[in-house]
């Protein structure tokens, strides 16, 4: 009897050991697939991506934007899949009034300080992205050789201008007001893109517009330097919007906007660092 016991509980362990066997290897699978969902080996794009909040952001920015921006929203999706920027252009003094009246938008980029400025119960902390200088835009070729701001003055030549409470336009009137040239513009318009488009339609001589709008145009329109002691300097300052439903995708926009990937973008298109 003791021979008979003595194998039964051999049989026994190898049938507990041959059962414990494949538990331990189950339970050594699932460990290894815990690591490697810790570690990230496996996810996909979206879930391995270490980018901004996701989130689609609307940003209200000034006309002289329009080009070099939809460039730098591609180029921010792209490094963030799955956020969506869209983009709202007009001039600075619009886009302040959209701001008062609460229109449904995350960021805004103005063509001055003093437009942001004078939202500062609507946005966060701004932070000046880029700067930007004025030139004469004149018909391809300068049929009337127009050579300096002096020559503006000229009432056979028809000067269109920005409206005064446009950014561009009272960088205009104070360049001109500081070299006392009086100018009588045919007309006054309520952005850069409309004073460039009058020039590039042979609608007006000469136009004073921002170096970035001109060399959008090359073929259009050639562009009169402005001395750097009769020019003005335009800054470009970027803000959240406390509005703003994604405040945290907004925010990581607008940080970006200073990084060196935004900075290669903007200079690229001529605009100088801030």
């Amino acid at each position: 009897m003791s021979l008979l016991l003595t194998r039964r509980r051999a049989a026994a362990a190898v049938l507990t050991t041959a059962l414990l066997v494949p538990l331990a290897a189950c339970g050594n699978d699932d460990s290894g697939t815990d690591k490697a969902k810790d570690s990230g080996a496996g996810a996909t794009p979206s879930d391995a991506a270490s980018g901004a909040p996701k989130a689609g952001l609307t940003v209200l920015a000034a006309s002289s934007l329009t080009d070099v921006f939809k460039e730098a929203g591609a180029a921010y999706e792209k490094e963030n899949p799955g956020t969506k920027v869209t983009f709202s252009f007009a001039g600075s003094q619009e886009l302040a009034a959209q701001v008062k009246q609460g229109a449904p938008a995350d960021a805004l980029v103005t063509a001055d300080t003093k437009t942001m400025d004078g939202l500062s119960g609507e946005t966060g902390t701004p932070t000046v992205i880029a700067k930007n200088r004025l030139v004469i835009a004149v018909g391809e070729g300068n049929p009337e050789k127009v050579e300096n701001l002096k020559d503006l003055s000229d009432t056979k030549l028809k000067v269109v201008l920005a409206a005064p409470e446009v950014p561009v336009g009272r960088y205009s009137q104070q360049i001109l007001d500081a070299q006392k040239i009086a100018v009588k513009p045919v007309s006054q318009e309520p952005n850069v893109r409309a004073v460039l488009s009058k020039v590039e339609l042979g609608e007006a001589d000469a136009g004073l517009v921002y170096k970035t709008d001109a060399e959008t145009a090359p073929d259009k329109v050639d562009a009169i330097d402005i001395p750097d002691a009769e020019n003005a300097v335009a800054s470009y300052p970027a803000a959240t919007l406390k509005g703003s439903k994604h405040s945290e995708a907004a925010a990581a926009f607008v940080a970006w906007l200073s990084t060196p990937a935004a900075q290669k973008i903007l200079q690229g298109a001529g605009f100088q660092q801030p």
